[in-house]
């Protein structure tokens, strides 16, 4: 497994912006940022295989997820945001192909918190 670890989070004001990091100890075929908002289910929100980017529809447009040449670094460039983005957003990895099932990722970071107020 690849040891994962998240920063970037914090409190913004609706249609602000903030880019999350997430460092991997080694490499992966899928990578992920999970979302986790209060009271609710994880759900991916942008992931990559390989080197292809995907989204759900409610982010698509605002978030850009990303990595580095090494693949040692993802990033999320959250722009845009709305209060309905409140979460703890968790990068996730995976040596194989995975997509939208939270379940198919074997690796996880601790999470890190993004706030937006009105």
């Amino acid at each position: 497994q690849v040891r994962l670890t998240e920063s970037g989070g914090g409190s913004v004001q609706a249609g602000g912006s903030l880019r999350l990091s997430c460092a991997a100890s080694g490499l992966w075929d899928s990578v992920a940022w999970v979302r986790q908002p209060p009271g609710k289910d994880r759900e991916v929100v942008a992931r990559i295989y390989i080197s292809s980017p995907y989204y759900i529809d409610s982010v698509r447009g605002r978030f850009t997820i990303s990595h580095d040449n090494t693949k040692r670094l993802v990033y999320l460039q959250m722009n845009s945001l709305k209060p309905e983005d409140n979460g703890l957003y968790y990068c996730a990895a995976a040596a194989r192909w995975c997509a939208w099932d939270q379940n198919c990722y074997e690796s996880w970071g601790q999470g890190t918190q993004v706030t937006v107020s009105p």
